[in-house]
Parts: C-alpha cells; sequence; structure tokens
C-alpha cells in the first residue's frame, strides 16, 4: 500500500457509519446475548477452543448476528468468508468451494462461509450448500431473522446448530451508545472528531428505548444528530430529546421492524385492504418497503389476510397472496416490490367477506369449553374385532349411498346441531 491508499483506507474508516466503526472487536466488547456467550455458555467455549459448528444464527435486527460472526472471524484460525444472500448466488458459491477445497488440501485449512440473511436464499440454492456442509469442505454460519424452521431447509437445518439472539435490552444500547461516546479510536471522541458531547441519561435512556432493541438504529441515529448539530460558543455540542426524535425520523422514516410505527403501518395496510381503498393500501405497502420492512413479512400478512378477509367470497385470492409470497422468495428485493404492489391491490379490489374469520373464532371457543367431548360411536373407525363389538361405526350413514343427503349428526352430543358458517 503507498501512500496514497493508506490515505484514502484512513479517510474511508473515519467516514464509515459508527455502527461500522463502533462495531465489537472481541467477545468482552460485545454486549447483551448472555446466554448465548456469557462465561461459560457453550457458544462462548465454541469460540474460545476454535471448535466452531454449522449453525443458525436467528434474532431480530441489531442483536450482534453479523457482530458475532465477524469476532468468530478474529478469533478462529479457519479461512473465514462472508457472503449477503441479498446480492450473492450460486457462481459466488462455487468460488467459495474450489477455495475451500484447495485450502483443506494443500493448507490443512478449513474455510468458515458466513451467508448472511441465509432465508433470502431459495430452496434450490440452500440445497447446494448441504454436500460441503456434510463433508466438511465448509463450516456454515447462516444468519436470519426469519425463523428457521420454515426459511431454512430442513436437511440444511439438521445439520446445524440452531442459536437463538434475544433482543437488546435498553441497558445494554445505553452501554454502547456511552462506549461510542467516549471511545476515543473509533468513537465519537476519536482524534479526528475531537467531539465534545454532552447529553444527559434521560435522554440516552429514551434514545435506547426508541430503538427497540436495534444497536444499529441507536447509533445512526446518535450520529445523525451529533452530525446535524451545531457547536455553542464553548464548542460543545448538545443533544437531546426533540433532536433524537428528529434524527431518528430523518434516519428511519419513523420506521423501526420492532416497534410501535411496525405495527401502526402493517395495521394502516390491513384496514386500507379491508375498506377496499387500493391507493391508500399502496401507500402503507411502500412507506414499510422504502423503509426497508422485510418483503417476506409483508407477504405473510397478506396471505392470512386473503383467509380472514376475504375467505370464501373470493377464493382464488389465497392464490394471489400465496403467489405473491413465492415470487419475493424468489426475487427478493428490490424487484418484489411491483409483486407485492400486485397482492395488495387485488387484495383491496376483492369483495370481502370475514365469515371464516368469525366461524373460526367461535369454533375455538366451544373447542377450548369441549376438549373432553367424546367422538359420536358413529364416527369412529373399528379397526378390530373389539371395537366392532362395542359399536364403533354402528349406524354410520355412507354420504354416496344417500345422495349426500344423509340425516346424520357429525358434532358431538354437546354441540348438536350447532352452526359456524351463516
Amino acid at each position: 500500500m503507498d501512500l496514497f491508499d493508506s490515505k484514502m483506507a484512513q479517510n474511508l474508516a473515519s467516514e464509515a457509519p459508527l455502527a461500522d466503526r463502533m462495531r465489537p472487536q472481541n467477545l468482552d466488547q460485545f454486549q447483551g446475548q448472555a446466554e448465548l456467550i456469557g462465561p461459560k455458555k457453550l457458544l462462548r467455549k465454541l469460540i474460545e477452543q476454535d471448535q466452531i459448528p454449522s449453525m443458525i444464527f436467528w434474532g431480530p435486527p441489531g442483536s450482534g448476528k453479523t457482530t458475532l460472526a465477524k469476532i468468530i472471524a478474529n478469533m478462529s484460525n479457519s479461512e473465514f468468508i462472508s457472503l449477503s444472500a441479498v446480492n450473492a448466488g450460486l457462481k459466488d458459491f462455487r468460488d467459495i468451494i474450489k477455495t475451500a477445497k484447495d485450502k483443506l488440501k494443500y493448507e490443512s485449512k478449513k474455510t468458515i462461509l458466513f451467508l448472511d440473511e441465509i432465508h433470502r436464499w431459495s430452496k434450490a440454492q440452500q440445497d447446494a450448500l448441504l454436500p460441503y456442509v456434510e463433508n466438511g469442505t465448509i463450516t456454515l454460519i447462516g444468519a436470519t431473522t426469519e425463523n428457521p424452521s420454515f426459511e431454512v431447509n430442513s436437511a440444511l437445518l439438521s445439520r446445524c446448530r440452531v442459536f437463538i439472539f434475544e433482543q437488546l435490552q435498553k441497558e445494554d444500547i445505553v452501554n454502547i451508545l456511552k462506549n461510542a461516546l467516549t471511545d476515543k479510536d473509533r468513537g465519537l471522541g476519536s482524534p479526528t472528531g475531537k467531539l465534545k458531547i454532552k447529553i444527559d441519561d434521560e435522554t440516552l435512556d429514551f434514545l435506547a428505548s426508541v430503538s427497540n432493541g436495534d444497536s444499529r438504529t441507536a447509533l445512526n441515529t446518535l450520529d445523525l444528530a451529533v452530525k446535524v448539530s451545531k457547536k455553542d460558543k464553548n464548542g460543545i455540542i448538545k443533544l437531546d430529546k426533540k433532536l433524537i426524535k428528529e434524527s431518528l425520523k430523518k434516519s428511519s422514516f419513523l420506521y423501526d421492524r420492532a416497534g410501535d410505527q411496525h405495527y401502526n403501518i402493517i395495521s394502516a395496510l390491513h384496514k386500507s385492504m379491508r375498506g377496499s381503498s387500493a391507493d391508500a393500501a399502496l401507500y402503507w405497502l411502500g412507506r414499510m418497503i422504502e423503509a426497508g420492512e422485510d418483503p417476506l413479512y409483508v407477504a405473510r400478512r397478506l396471505v392470512r389476510f386473503a383467509s380472514e378477509d376475504i375467505g370464501l367470497a373470493n377464493s382464488r385470492a389465497l392464490e394471489q397472496a400465496v403467489a405473491g409470497y413465492q415470487a419475493c422468495h424468489f426475487i427478493g428485493i428490490p424487484e418484489c416490490n411491483v409483486i407485492l404492489a400486485q397482492v395488495v391491490v387485488y387484495l383491496a379490489k376483492c369483495t370481502k367477506s370475514n365469515e371464516l374469520y368469525e366461524a373460526y373464532g367461535k369454533v375455538q371457543k366451544d373447542v377450548r369449553e369441549t376438549m373432553d367431548e367424546p367422538v359420536p360411536i358413529h364416527l369412529r373407525n373399528a379397526p378390530t374385532k373389539l371395537m366392532k363389538e362395542l359399536g364403533y361405526g354402528k349406524d354410520y350413514k355412507y354420504s354416496p349411498k344417500f345422495d349426500y343427503k344423509e340425516d346424520q349428526e357429525y358434532l358431538p352430543e354437546k354441540l348438536r346441531n350447532r352452526k359456524y358458517l351463516k
């Protein structure tokens, strides 16, 4: 590296977002997840002893999944390669496998592949991982915000240990923020900035609370608040709640994937579709997608809406919603935005009926109150002689023989003639 390259690298490091600059370098700097990497915990032992198994990190954004993977990279003697499933495909993976095989063959060195947002890869792409995880060519660390039971192939999942990351506590976020304010090497107190920042504990607590357990949101909001502030006559930057609120609005559209706005906006989308307002539904969809919401989360809510609010009034609605989910899974963001728009408009314009939703609500109530009601004896199978002697299946009327017009009770005695559907 020549002098120019060195200077450019320093500039890039100083201009990097605060959240990236403050990423912990070792386990002692890591905040939160004590149940996973606290003293004597299994995952910590595995990392310290460099005995890394294939694993899946599952948890909300900003909870430390990628950070812990980078710490493993620093501590392990294995080759560490990082990929994002958003912009990497099978060609990238095949190149990695070739390199991993060479490392193993010529240097006896293992390769750890960190695949961020593994749920973004299709079934076929995940299938490609399986033989190399199985034969030890690579050790896989996958990170996901989605339930791996649904988003990771069962065969691959069975060969990985799942570690669940919890949302960071407010106290963890406060500690992260305080460190960012005082750190003289990477934080806001570093020589490149030479900033004097004044922020009281109440404002710090407020920022930690509105960040909803996402350390990245907290740090980026703090960084923006400092950048837009002017120093007073004493050269001090003073941060208060009003400025934090404004910075949060600018940095994340006042939308986060775990807080009130998340639920408020998905509620607005749901109610706009229910009220057949396609334009409003499109707007609320845009608010979520442009703010970085996971499109698969939205797609799942649309699948639910198709049955809850349309149901039997248009049985094709469920097909549209499921097809939309699958299409989003195939192509990911940003291309899937128009697919979601199509489904949202279709559902908004459909004739509505909540008959199924209300009917199943009544069923739930009855089931809770009649869990021990016996199945009518004429509806029971009689695979053994004893069961036949006991009357199982006796007097059952086989529907086709009666042209499906038989007079026969199918509910327990206590619920005889109960009607759930209009």
